[in-house]
């Protein structure tokens, strides 16, 4: 009796059971893994081809490898009339040519529609005028953080455009002869004595409203500085005396300098109580030290 119970349970139940699963849901993974090799390689066949027309025709384009999700691995589009090696190390995007951290040792060759440039924080010692005999287009310069000594002469007299430049943060000892329509010149963090600054290189920059010669070795205030002038900052040098023709005109009591928002003065051995004559045109006095 036992043995046809036993019989009748395996006949009734085991139809219900249903076989244990595939492993049909990891195959898809597989799948999606090889399909994934498949597309990669894809792109990197169509990167080295993109490479290769490059190099073929002589155009110039930023490539950028990297394995961001942002816009920021998009690259620039070809520009025309572009030395290849100068955009493939920089980045060339719409007139602005970016060259920082990259530790290159001299200027390189820019698109001639650039018209802005920034260079900061490499190994550049020295400016020729080669670098920007053919770059009509500029606008601003940034050469901050370099180890430039050295600046030939005109070697920014063709850029008659240029508004913004930068030399801050470098080791020059005296200045170039400035383009003319500058606005902002930003050469703190030099070794800049009074000596290499001519009595008159400020003085025809008629649009220049920002000047900063902080942290350098200047023992006197720059001579015939323009009427424009916004911002003056000579903080941390060496300047020893100011006289009533510094800022003001000894020979017209009336005259006031309405532009002039701010000096400063700090961190220089001079005692600016002494010298209150060569501040009386001055809507606000300098930062320093007065007693």
């Amino acid at each position: 009796m036992k043995t046809l119970q036993a019989a009748f349970f395996l006949v009734a139940f085991v139809p219900l059971v249903k076989p244990a699963p595939t492993i049909q849901q990891d195959s898809s993974k597989f799948n999606d893994y090889e399909t994934d090799i498949a597309m990669g390689s894809l792109i990197q066949q169509d990167y080295e081809m993109l490479s290769k027309d490059i190099i073929k025709d002589g155009t110039n384009v930023s490539l950028d490898t990297g394995l961001q999700g942002d816009d920021s691995q998009l690259s620039a589009r070809p520009t025309k009339d572009t030395n290849l090696p100068t955009c493939l190390l920089c980045v060339c995007l719409s007139g602005s040519v970016y060259c920082e951290e990259i530790d290159i040792e001299a200027v390189p060759p820019l698109p001639k529609e650039t018209a802005y440039l920034y260079a900061r924080f490499n190994k550049i010692k020295r400016i020729a005028v080669s670098d920007f005999a053919d770059i009509t287009t500029l606008r601003r310069i940034d050469f901050s953080g370099n180890m430039i000594e050295e600046i030939e002469d005109g070697a920014f007299s063709k850029l008659l455009l240029l508004e913004e430049l930068s030399l801050a943060e470098n080791r020059l000892v005296k200045l170039p002869v400035l383009p003319p329509k500058l606005t902002t010149f930003n050469a703190n963090q030099n070794r800049i004595k009074s000596r290499g600054i001519k009595n008159n290189a400020f003085k025809k920059l008629t649009n220049l409203a920002y000047l900063y010669l902080g942290h350098n070795a200047l023992e006197s205030v720059p001579l015939n500085l323009p009427e424009s002038l916004r911002i003056l900052h000579l903080q941390h040098n060496n300047i020893t005396t100011i006289n009533d023709d510094t800022f003001c005109k000894s020979n017209n009591t009336r005259y006031i300098r309405t532009r002039m928002d701010e000096i400063r003065m700090e961190g220089n051995p001079i005692l600016l109580a002494k010298h209150v004559n060569a501040f009386s045109c001055l809507r606000t006095l300098p930062v320093g030290t007065y007693y």
